[in-house]
């Protein structure tokens, strides 16, 4: 068995992000009902837009709308991988902008910027604060988030 620093990417560690730096993450994900549909109903959201297929088929969207929530979610979560796999914890979420509707269908992209970068009060991580994007399969940007989180240093975690 490996070593448990080796199950995370080797450049995701507080040193490796610089200010300004721009990362395009590699993955898309769709928005299907069950993830629109579930969460809406989960978190007791009412709107009808959001799972009422029927009412919708004559609004000017023609379709479900993805409840906002669901939106940056997802694009939070496309960001992880190259932004936090190294996080010991999530210490904000700030400035949500949910700029076009998303509909069933419509797949999501996302890239980051690293907009700040300082240390923690700790000496084994440090806190980054990124700008994530998302945008749909037009292109047009659907939300920017911005996430702030404290990442392990390698120094502390890394193997030697």
């Amino acid at each position: 068995m490996g070593a448990l620093s080796q199950l995370t990417g080797p450049d995701t560690y507080f040193e490796d992000f610089e200010v300004g730096a721009v990362i395009r993450h590699g993955r898309g994900k769709t928005v299907t009902p069950l993830e629109n549909v579930l969460i809406t109903n989960l978190v007791m959201n009412t709107a009808q837009g959001h799972f009422n297929a029927h009412m919708m088929e004559n609004s000017p969207f023609r379709a479900i709308l993805s409840y906002g929530g669901v939106n940056f979610s997802l694009v939070l979560g496309l960001a992880c991988e190259d932004c936090c796999e190294n996080a010991l914890a999530e210490l904000g979420l700030d400035n949500i902008r949910l700029s076009k509707p998303v509909t069933h269908g419509d797949t999501l992209y996302a890239y980051s910027e690293v907009l700040e970068k300082r240390d923690a009060e700790r000496d084994d991580a440090g806190v980054v604060v990124f700008r994530h994007y998302g945008y749909n399969q037009r292109d047009e940007q659907v939300a920017q988030v911005d996430r702030t989180a404290l990442i392990k240093r390698r120094s502390h975690w890394a193997e030697r």
